[in-house]
């Protein structure tokens, strides 16, 4: 209720949504027992998706909104009633013989052994009433339904996404838990520490912070709030962890120990779901390959239906540009219900409530960074704001390169308006074909024209710059495990971590080594360790480095000696780095699948298109004394038509099976263009060679 004046607040019960929802509530405690096991579940999943509203009242809410929709839908079933049955869609017929007479009226056939003129006249005194009460009532049960329902799954969709987080993150914050624990925190801290790094935990953070304001604010004893969280959370693996960290802190067993196996523990419980995981998408690969086959026999059968002299074209149009798109964009909401990405946007802020410290790792490709925090001080703050976007300015006209490689996707800010303004120029000076007619004409050259030449104007710069962001990300992920263990050591022998850094940085090659040296230097120049290190991470925004650096800088800040700490963070990285390698290698193959099915579809379409197609325009052209072979062999097929309708059906397929392997391979569609390009590109070469 914040942003309410008083007054606001004293009409709050006035404004008319809360009036409705008031106004349901005894219909709600009378439909829905507190006890029943309905409510006693979305009560729950409220609960667990975090959601700061009673049962009753959402029930409330959610049954008031079902009953408008209802009701507007109800009047809307209403005049479709009316208007089938006055225009004269809906007929009354004595006679079942007179159902041809009118093909699109329908008619309501009366038994001819009753006196016909009586159920004539009852039947349609009756037309309009029972067309009026049919239509209403279907209609308001669809809409009441579909908001009811939309109201009732919310809570259980929130709570699923959260479960699913709170999973995947789990083993990362029970290691980052056990190292604060090697380093000399208590129970409480530990808890605290863990509340305190929701830029990198997510929402393990905000269940632990739960557990904090209960205890600070709610006069609750930490045990008791624990307990509570554990029944609360929707996540089961963390349910259990709460609990059996009760029951150490009960019995006073070793929190260190209980901490080291709870992280191997749930390491190998995250390889397992890994592992189930890879089979699903195996699976859903395996019936890719096979929907991905069957536009290509509907195809042939459809052919071979056309030239038995059926005319099937609107059968041809369905499957080429309905069913193949449908199919692939149903393969990626299937792969999208069960592909794990990154969770969290790998920044990360210094101490524990402040905001997010850029430092020259800008939001934004066009903010100024750190300077605008001080800009309308003082005069010499706003002469290097201007300064500062004169030499950004400078810098991307010197090298445009740097800036695309950082920023991929604003490469579609100048290839969409150029490829759009080169199909137009090729549209108005009929260079490209502007008529279907002239695209059967010309079916390879429109074709490119309108998808081939667009797609590599867009897709090549994107694919060539998120390749290059992506590499120079992953590049500082390289031998980070082994890297940890040096530092480890140097600090073992009583260095400081700043000097351990110093050393690890001039015996490690490539973009890590480079970075720890130029955190030393910035150190060197009085930034705090702590800041170099966020800066570093912020940099590269990788979800996975975020969580070593939170480990490393929050052990940093407990004491200088976290030799221990960080070896358990690089068996920790080490640890995702096996889960990852396993992922890849999983989804190369995958790949490699899709790709090689893909290639295979094209060789049979480029196999029909020359060994039957062509050559039954041959044979039709010479049927026709030479007349010209421009439409189809026994009159039942264009032979144009199809050739275009085939090479369409590959290209589209192209399109989807690129984006469906960069899915699979990175769980991003900007990865898969690539893929698309290359894909195209070679459906594009072996169809001129056809054609």
């Amino acid at each position: 209720m914040s942003g309410y004046t008083g007054t606001d607040v004293g009409r709050w019960s006035e404004r008319p949504a809360d009036a409705l929802v008031d106004a349901f509530y005894p219909l709600t405690r009378r439909l829905f027992d507190e006890d029943e096991q309905f409510v006693i579940d979305v009560e729950r999943k409220l609960a667990e998706a975090r959601m700061d509203e009673t049962v009753e009242l959402y029930l409330s809410k959610a049954l008031a909104f079902g009953v408008l929709s209802g009701l507007v839908l109800w009047l809307l079933g209403i005049a479709i009633g009316l208007f089938l049955s006055t225009t004269g869609v809906f007929e009354v017929s004595p006679n079942v013989d007179s159902l041809a007479a009118v093909a699109p009226t329908v008619y309501v056939p009366i038994p001819v052994d009753v006196p016909w003129e009586t159920l004539v006249a009852i039947a349609t005194a009756a037309k309009t009433p029972a067309l009026i009460l049919v239509s209403g009532v279907v209609f308001g049960s669809v809409g009441f339904a579909t908001v009811f329902g939309a109201f009732v799954a919310l809570p259980y969709s929130r709570a699923g996404r959260r479960r699913r987080e709170i999973d995947m993150v789990l083993p990362d914050a029970v290691s980052f838990m056990y190292a604060l624990s090697v380093g000399g925190m208590s129970q409480l801290e530990i808890i605290e520490a863990v509340a305190h790094a929701e830029d990198t935990y997510g929402e393990v953070s905000r269940e632990f912070r739960t557990i904090l304001q209960e205890t600070r604010y709610f006069d609750t004893d930490y045990r008791s709030a624990i307990q509570r969280r554990a029944s609360r959370t929707p996540s089961t693996e963390l349910s259990q962890f709460l609990t059996d960290m009760l029951s150490i802190i009960d019995s006073g067993g070793n929190m260190k120990d209980f901490l080291d196996d709870k992280k191997d523990l749930h390491f190998r419980t995250a390889k397992e779901q890994q592992q189930r995981n890879l089979d699903t998408l195996e699976l859903f690969s395996e019936m890719y390959i096979t929907l991905s086959l069957f536009p290509l026999l509907l195809l042939i059968v459809l052919v071979i239906t056309a030239l038995m002299g059926g005319t099937q074209d609107l059968l041809f149009y369905l499957t080429v540009y309905v069913l193949i798109p449908f199919l692939g964009a149903t393969f990626l909401l299937l792969v999208a219900t069960i592909k794990q990405d990154e969770v969290g946007d790998g920044y990360l802020q210094v101490g524990d409530e402040g905001p997010r410290f850029d430092a020259g790792s800008e939001s934004g490709p066009f903010d100024l960074g750190f300077v605008r925090e001080f800009t309308g001080t003082y005069y010499l703050f706003d002469r290097i704001k201007r300064r500062e976007g004169t030499f950004r300015a400078k810098q991307f006209v010197r090298r445009p390169d740097l800036f695309f490689r950082e920023n991929p996707l604003y490469t579609l800010a100048i290839t969409v308006p150029l490829s759009l303004v080169i199909v137009l120029l090729a549209v108005f000076s009929g260079v490209a074909p502007r008529s279907w007619a002239g695209a059967l004409d010309q079916p390879v050259w429109s074709t490119f024209v309108y998808v081939y030449l667009p797609v590599f104007l867009v897709g090549v710069p994107l694919a060539l710059f998120w390749e290059l962001n992506v590499r120079s990300r992953r590049a500082i992920l390289d031998g980070l495990s082994g890297n940890l263990r040096k530092l480890a050591s140097a600090n073992a022998t009583g260095l400081t971590l700043l000097e351990s850094v110093k050393v690890v940085s001039e015996t490690t090659p490539g973009k890590l080594g480079e970075e720890f040296g130029v955190m030393y230097d910035k150190s060197t120049y009085g930034m705090h360790l702590n800041e170099s290190l966020v800066v570093f991470n912020n940099k590269y925004r990788i979800p996975r480095l975020a969580r070593t650096v939170k480990l490393v800088s929050k052990a940093h800040e407990i004491s200088g000696e976290i030799s221990s700490v960080l070896s358990t963070a690089a068996r920790a990285t080490e640890a995702q780095e096996d889960i990852e390698r396993e992922r890849i290698s999983h989804a190369r193959i995958q790949v490699a699948i899709i790709v090689l099915t893909f290639l295979t579809l094209l060789g049979v379409m480029a196999v029909m298109k020359v060994q039957f197609i062509d050559v039954m325009a041959e044979l039709a052209q010479e049927a026709n004394g030479g007349a010209g072979a421009g439409h189809g062999f026994g009159g039942s097929i264009d032979v144009d038509q199809l050739s275009l309708l085939f090479f369409h059906a590959v290209t589209l397929q192209a399109i989807l099976s690129g984006l469906v392997c960069g899915y699979i391979r990175s769980a991003s569609l900007a990865s898969g263009v690539k893929y698309v390009v290359a894909l195209s590109a070679i459906t594009l070469g072996v169809w001129v060679g056809v054609a």
